[in-house]
C-alpha cells in the first residue's frame, strides 16, 4: 500500500513538472501573454488588455526565457522587425523591464519631431485630425482626446496628440544606430519611449522580446481577480481584436 502511494505521488509530480516543462517551452519559443498596464500605447491598446506576442517574429535571444535567463545577447533565427510593428522589448535601462511601443526608426534612420510631427530621413510624417477618442479609465468622467491619423509609406495608424508644445513635441535629430531601433508610444504626449534617452533611448535588436499580434481578453476599470466585476468590465468587442 506505501508503494502504490508513493509511486501515485511521483506519478503526480512527474506530471506536474512535464507540464510547467511544456509550459516554459511555449512561452519561451512559441508566444508569451503580456497585460497592458499604462496609456501609452491608447488609442490602440488599453489598460486592461490582455496580449499574445508572438516569439518567433524576431528570433531567440536570452531574453526570450524567463526572467532573461540564457545563452548569449546574440540572436538566432533572427528577422528584423518592420517599421511600424507593435513590439515587446526588455529596456536597456535594466535589461529586465518589459516595455511595448511601436518601431517607428530603423537602423541608419534620421529621425526627429518637430511641433508634434514625426520627420524619417527629412520626410515629415502627414497626419490628420479625425473624430475625438472618449477616454474611460479609471472609473473618472468622460474625457475627450485629439486622435490623428498618421500616414507611413505603406501603413497608417490612429494616435493621440493629448496637447500642443509637449515636452518632446521637439526633438533633436535622432541617428539610430546599426542594430537599433527607435520606438515611440502611440499616445504621444504619455509615453517614456526613444524619444528619453536616459530611460529608454535607441533600443538594441536582442532586447527584443517579441512582435504584439492580438488581444485575447481585456478589462475595463477592474483587475483580472476582481472576478464579481467580469459581467460589467470586460470589453467583448476586444477578445481576438488584431494589433495593428
Amino acid at each position: 500500500m506505501k508503494t502504490k502511494k508513493q509511486n501515485s505521488f511521483f506519478s503526480n509530480v512527474k506530471s506536474v513538472l512535464i507540464a510547467v516543462f511544456i509550459a516554459l517551452l511555449i512561452r519561451s519559443f512559441i508566444a508569451e501573454p503580456f497585460n497592458i498596464p499604462s496609456g501609452s500605447m491608447k488609442p490602440n491598446l488599453l489598460v486592461g488588455d490582455f496580449i499574445f506576442v508572438s516569439k518567433w517574429s524576431y528570433g531567440y535571444s536570452r531574453h526570450s526565457l524567463p526572467f532573461s535567463l540564457g545563452w548569449s545577447d546574440k540572436k538566432i533565427f533572427s528577422k528584423l522587425p518592420e517599421r511600424g510593428d507593435v513590439v515587446v522589448f526588455k529596456t536597456p535601462e535594466d535589461n529586465r523591464t518589459d516595455y511595448i511601443k511601436r518601431v517607428i526608426g530603423l537602423p541608419g534612420d534620421k529621425v526627429r519631431i518637430l511641433n508634434g510631427e514625426i520627420i524619417i530621413n527629412n520626410q515629415v510624417i502627414d497626419r490628420k485630425r479625425v473624430d475625438d477618442f472618449i477616454d474611460n479609465d479609471n472609473n473618472v468622467s468622460l474625457k475627450r482626446n485629439r486622435k490623428y491619423i498618421e500616414y507611413f509609406d505603406s501603413f497608417q495608424i490612429e494616435v493621440l496628440d493629448l496637447m500642443d508644445n509637449g515636452i518632446v513635441d521637439n526633438t533633436k535629430l535622432f541617428e539610430v544606430p546599426s542594430g537599433h531601433f527607435f520606438v515611440m508610444g502611440d499616445n504621444r504626449d504619455n509615453s517614456q519611449d526613444s524619444r528619453f534617452e536616459n530611460v529608454v533611448g535607441y533600443v538594441p535588436f536582442e532586447n527584443l522580446v517579441g512582435k504584439a499580434r492580438f488581444v485575447f481578453f481585456s478589462l475595463e476599470n477592474s483587475r483580472f481577480l476582481q472576478l464579481w466585476k467580469w459581467p460589467t468590465s470586460i470589453r467583448l468587442e476586444r477578445i481576438f481584436k488584431s494589433i495593428k
